[in-house]
């Protein structure tokens, strides 16, 4: 459904143009973008501007890691970085914040490898459009021992995961995927910790 977004406003286009660019957020609605544009408009300039310097500093500093193409400021992330992680396992998740909700669990203590969406014909998403070259090149050249198939438990998510997992039949690789502790259909963003957790200790044979 497409949200509201007023195409004029009494306060004049400038508040008009605020209330539209909140309500493309994802969760944001009309009222919300309503209420947000009203806040940033009450709270002292500097707050507003420290707000718009922020966005503007993390669009400028985040860039995916050359590794496994989680978010960092940095060349390699902080995970492929620590000589404390197991680079020999991987988990391979859709997107960033899967790497966040993981991690959260503390039950894992390898690397990732981040596709950056699945595969969805429907929406124009193929193999090509995703890190998968990457990622069997990673297990081609960097000794990795176990794949950890951690796409999200959709359709898309584990259509995803059966075509990695054929692709890399030919490699002496391990691939498992986390247990179905998880509810079919479910996001791993909103699982929580304990469920993640039970998940990834339980992952199965693919």
């Amino acid at each position: 459904m497409a949200k509201y977004v007023p195409e004029s406003h009494p306060f004049g286009p400038a508040v008009a143009n605020l209330v539209a660019q909140l309500a493309k957020l994802p969760g944001i609605g009309g009222k919300t973008a309503e209420r947000l544009a009203h806040h940033i408009i009450a709270c002292p300039q500097s707050e507003a501007l420290e707000l718009a310097d922020s966005i503007q500093r993390v669009k400028s500093a985040i860039r995916p890691c050359r590794v496994c193409f989680n978010l960092t400021e940095h060349e390699v992330c902080r995970i492929c970085a620590s000589p404390q992680r197991t680079k020999q396992v991987v988990c391979v998740v859709e997107q960033p914040r899967d790497v966040i909700s993981l991690e959260s669990s503390g039950a894992y203590d390898g690397v990732y490898h981040v596709l950056q969406g699945r595969i969805s014909p429907l929406e124009g998403i193929g193999p090509e459009d995703l890190t998968i070259d990457a990622l069997v090149r990673r297990v081609r050249t960097d000794g990795v021992q176990e794949i950890v198939m951690a796409t999200n438990p959709t359709l898309e998510g584990d259509g995803t995961s059966l075509f990695i997992s054929n692709l890399l039949a030919g490699y002496s690789v391990k691939i498992t995927r986390l247990a179905r502790g998880i509810a079919s259909g479910s996001v791993l963003e909103f699982a929580n910790k304990d469920m993640l957790a039970d998940a990834m200790r339980g992952r199965q044979s693919f």
